[in-house]
């Protein structure tokens, strides 16, 4: 696909996005704070700024309480989904792929369901967060290790493997649900429907260096990816070890979306629908598609999360049925054009 825009005006361009996206998302809400006590909030706590002010007023409470932290996961979570969505395109080289597919989000919802209808505590208040986190690694590894023959792994058998632990765990969630209290099917149809409403910093704590690592370790294998994208002999004949490349991009989207889904619940479309757009603009180097998608999956994901908590005020829509809502005839329509207008997915 031919590059419409260079890559310092994409990201300058998302960076602003994202900016923006944060005031308004910081700004907006029941109580309503202008753009000037948001900045002066943030300087207050600045050690090299000296700006006047109370840090103990009303908006100050509710910005750092309760507007940062959710703002903030909505940054790392809409990144992080959006990096593991780049990660998977590139190493199944095909722009339909996504985290999914291999049954992480299935696994991480598997492992948070299983934890709440039986109420193991073994992490204290991280019990959830460490389930949903041990079953999405654990479901990857599992679906991988299933395609793994004679030490090669098969594209069409890993995926084939992740419809299965889809399916399977899919049944099993299923099963507990129909199991479970009318408390606990609250708490799992909350979680399983995806949310920022539970956002602190301590979750934001947790899962932003993770996705930072992630995000590195991404980069760290892009001219790789690139060269796959070329198919897997002229990768091999190049020098890319291809399987030892697809584990890392495979650890780095299950970690990726694990931590995600761990402290959001599951979020669909962001990581299949956000690339696909960067790869639109700004043309199929992974060295601008994974920062650019991590950019735009964070104003994404910020926007959204503004739409569902002030569109049918004062409830609150689920985050993660309203990007499918979104996401999904949107991808609809980008997946037609592109066949009509080049025969189909190169």
């Amino acid at each position: 696909m031919i590059r419409t825009a260079p890559a310092s005006v994409i990201v300058a361009s998302l960076f602003v996005a994202l900016v923006l996206a944060c005031l308004v998302s910081a700004g907006v809400g029941a109580f309503s704070i202008p753009v000037g006590e948001i900045v002066g909030a943030i300087g207050r706590r600045l050690p090299l700024l000296d700006v006047g002010g109370d840090r103990n007023s009303l908006a100050d409470t509710v910005l750092w309480d309760i507007r940062f932290p959710r703002v903030a996961l909505g940054v790392v979570v809409g990144a992080a989904l959006a990096a593991a969505g780049a990660c998977m395109q590139g190493s199944f080289a095909n722009p339909l792929a996504e985290p999914g597919i291999v049954g992480v989000s299935s696994g991480a919802a598997l492992g948070a369901v299983i934890q709440i209808a039986i109420g193991l505590t073994l992490a204290g208040t991280w019990s959830l967060a460490a389930f949903a986190f041990i079953g999405g690694l654990g479901t990857v590894a599992l679906v991988y290790f299933s395609a793994r023959s004679e030490g090669r792994t098969e594209v069409v058998t890993l995926v084939l493997a992740g419809v299965a632990i889809n399916a399977f765990a899919g049944a099993l969630i299923g099963l507990l649900t129909y199991l479970s209290t009318d408390e606990e099917l609250r708490s799992i149809t909350f979680w399983s429907l995806g949310s920022l409403a539970q956002a602190t910093w301590a979750k934001v704590g947790v899962v932003a260096p993770l996705a930072a690592v992630g995000l590195a370790v991404a980069m760290m294998q892009a001219r790789h990816l690139d060269l796959l994208a070329l198919g897997e002999r002229s990768a091999r004949s190049l020098g890319v070890d291809v399987e030892r490349l697809r584990i890392i991009t495979l650890a780095v989207a299950a970690l990726l979306t694990a931590a995600s889904v761990a402290v959001s619940g599951v979020i669909l479309f962001v990581g299949l629908v956000v690339p696909h757009l960067v790869r639109m603009v700004g043309g199929p180097s992974h060295r601008l598609l994974l920062p650019a998608s991590a950019l735009l999956g964070a104003v994404a994901l910020t926007v959204a999360d503004v739409v569902a908590r002030t569109l049918v005020e004062p409830a609150e829509l689920p985050l993660g049925v309203l990007t499918a809502l979104i996401g999904s005839p949107f991808f609809f329509i980008l997946l037609r054009r592109t066949r009509e207008t080049q025969g189909g997915w190169a």
